[in-house]
């Protein structure tokens, strides 16, 4: 373990980073854009969001990605990643059931989905819509409801089209959309009634993860319970999320390899910025305290998930948390992103595997579910997590919860990260305190590995260091970032 340690600190482990460099190749086209400053972009000046009254980044905010022009990532994205790989493969995973009669309309309905996306350039956006057989209370019809109407409403005004509408906007609503096509809340259809179409993914992924978790399990048991402790179960967390199923399905040929080393190996010229100190030190106050209540704002499933695990089990074993609370995704999305289901399902596999074969990965499968037994590990769902609104319009709900009660939020991954930045072209140099350590409603810490053209607080010489290694360093999850914010006052 010790090696171990001082390997992560001679090369930076954990990581705090966010590269990305927009260049001219990359700017918003100047179509619709006008448009979508007045929609998206709120005055600084008030430094204060006028939907939410939520604080604002400290900086001036600026454009917002859009998806018009050819040779991003954002462009490919909804021009054709989604449609020809994404729902390609949602489809051919599950054939049998979309082809079934009970899934006729479900199919019909998903075959349309996909044809707006064939021509997304052309396809103007609409609402979301809703079934009257939604088997949610009211309530929470009308809330979702209204929110997305909030969300969509100016775009569809505008006329806008898969395209020209902010690209954070029009991937979380064709993720959504892919929900109300499947008829996923229709409790008159009981076969699609809650159908998860990412399962057979997340399923795959959680079952070739335990040959890297393995490895991994036996060391996090090992580490101190000191400021060298927390920085290398971050790290594991941190890496955890190169295993992205949307980029780099699970399938036999790697189940069983143990890939995470090589990843971890590789580490030292993968990490680009590294606020380590900042986030061990927060740590070690609330170890001295005793009470520590941190949250995870979850991404992936599979072996991120199981990674983001053993994280909240080092947290709680070294007393740095008393309680860890995951925050999950109301509904399916992004192909592998985790719900509730799918950690509990993750806990359930591990503790029942073979405990000869796999003693480390079984004696954690069983700590887990005693956290859970024990109100240790809290599982939240919210469909704030779902949207594509920028974190600092977060529903006062929600918001208050983490500022009352959170004491360190984890937020991991690509796509929280985007709504973290409102999906902006930020400086890279810009402070990751001015952009978003100023508003967010608790002390807050980001783990990501870069895969999207957006960034803040990178120094120019490690962006061009970056840019020399790999010509798709902004878009790969090769580089990472661990970024620390004190949360607003």
């Amino acid at each position: 373990v010790e090696r171990m340690i001082t390997t992560m600190k001679i090369s930076g482990i954990v990581c705090a980073f966010l590269l990305l460099e927009a260049t001219s190749a990359f700017a918003p086209t100047k179509t619709n854009l006008n448009h979508h400053l007045t929609i998206m972009r709120s005055t600084s000046s008030a430094n204060t969001c006028p939907k939410t009254g939520n604080p604002l980044p400290n900086l001036p905010i600026p454009d917002p990605l859009l998806s018009l022009t050819p040779g991003t990532w954002a462009y490919d994205t909804m021009s054709r990643r989604v449609n020809e790989d994404i729902l390609q493969r949602t489809y051919e995973e599950n054939e049998d059931a979309f082809n079934s009669p009970s899934f006729a309309t479900a199919l019909e309905r998903f075959n349309k989905l996909r044809s707006e996306l064939d021509d997304a350039a052309n396809t103007k956006l609409r609402h979301v819509q809703f079934e009257s057989t939604d088997g949610r209370s009211a309530d929470v019809v009308a809330t979702e409801e209204a929110e997305w109407k909030s969300i969509m409403q100016p775009y569809i005004d505008n006329g806008d089209t898969w395209l020209s509408a902010p690209w954070l906007v029009t991937e979380f609503y064709a993720y959504r959309r892919l929900i109300e096509a499947l008829g996923y809340y229709d409790k008159s259809n009981s076969d699609t009634f809650m159908y998860d179409p990412f399962l057979v993914a997340k399923r795959a992924g959680l079952l070739s993860s335990v040959n890297s978790a393995e490895n991994m399990l036996e060391k996090i048991v090992s580490l101190p319970n000191t400021k060298e402790g927390v920085a290398l179960a971050a790290a594991f967390a941190l890496w955890g999320n190169k295993m992205d199923l949307s980029i780099w399905p699970a399938d036999s040929e790697n189940a069983s390899l143990d890939v995470f080393v090589n990843i971890l190996n590789a580490a030292d010229e993968n990490l680009l910025h590294d606020d380590t100190d900042l986030l061990t030190e927060r740590c070690e106050v609330l170890r001295e305290r005793g009470d520590g209540k941190i949250d995870i704002i979850v991404d992936n499933a599979g072996f991120e998930l199981v990674t983001d695990l053993a994280l909240a089990d080092h947290l709680i074993a070294s007393g740095v948390a008393q309680v860890v609370t995951f925050q999950l995704k109301g509904h399916p999305t992004f192909v592998s992103d985790a719900l509730e289901k799918d950690l509990l399902e993750t806990v359930e596999h591990y503790s029942s595997l073979d405990p000869e074969k796999y003693p480390n990965a079984h004696a954690a499968g069983l700590r887990w579910q005693k956290y859970l037994d024990e109100g240790k590990w809290v599982c939240h769902e919210d469909n704030f997590w779902c949207q594509p609104n920028a974190m600092w319009e977060m529903p006062n709900p929600l918001r208050a919860d983490l500022k009352e009660r959170c004491d360190l939020a984890f937020v991991k991954g690509d796509a929280n990260y985007r709504r973290l930045l409102g999906d902006r072209y930020w400086d890279y140099s810009a402070p990751f305190q001015d952009v978003v350590g100023c508003y967010f409603p608790c002390p807050v810490c980001s783990l990501r590995t870069l895969k999207a053209e957006v960034g803040c607080g990178m120094d120019e010489k490690q962006v061009e260091r970056a840019k020399g290694l790999d010509d798709e360093w902004m878009v790969n999850g090769r580089f990472g970032v661990v970024q620390v914010g004190t949360g607003a006052e």
